[in-house]
């Protein structure tokens, strides 16, 4: 195989993986459904915090955070539902991330089933 073609035949394989990133995006955002990294959320400052019900669990204020970083991920626990019954996480995460009340999100370490 000549240089000229494997460059083409890379150059063509680059392109169709760019569109299919922007086709899971674009599927992801009419059905309410966002494949993230978890670095999404693990960049954010959190707290621990305890509760008689649920024990262990972490909480992220807005006002500890960058802007831009907590709200891209507020946006995406917000447009999939995320509760603490109905908690968000994507496979190989460590936590679960939900969202209660005005400017904070709540993750606990995810337990093994």
């Amino acid at each position: 195989m000549s240089g000229k073609v494997a460059e083409a035949i890379l150059d063509f394989a680059n392109a169709l993986e760019a569109a299919c990133i922007q086709l899971k995006r674009y599927i992801g955002e009419q059905h309410g459904v966002l494949a993230v990294n978890e670095d999404t959320f693990t960049v954010l400052t959190f707290e621990k915090q305890h509760g008689n019900k649920i024990g262990e669990f972490q909480v992220a204020y807005k006002k500890n955070n960058v802007p831009e970083k907590f709200q891209r991920a507020f946006n995406i626990l917000e447009k999939n539902n995320a509760t603490i019954s109905n908690r968000y996480c994507g496979g190989g995460y460590t936590f679960t991330y939900w969202l209660y009340g005005e400017g904070k999100i709540y993750r606990q370490i995810l337990k093994a089933k």
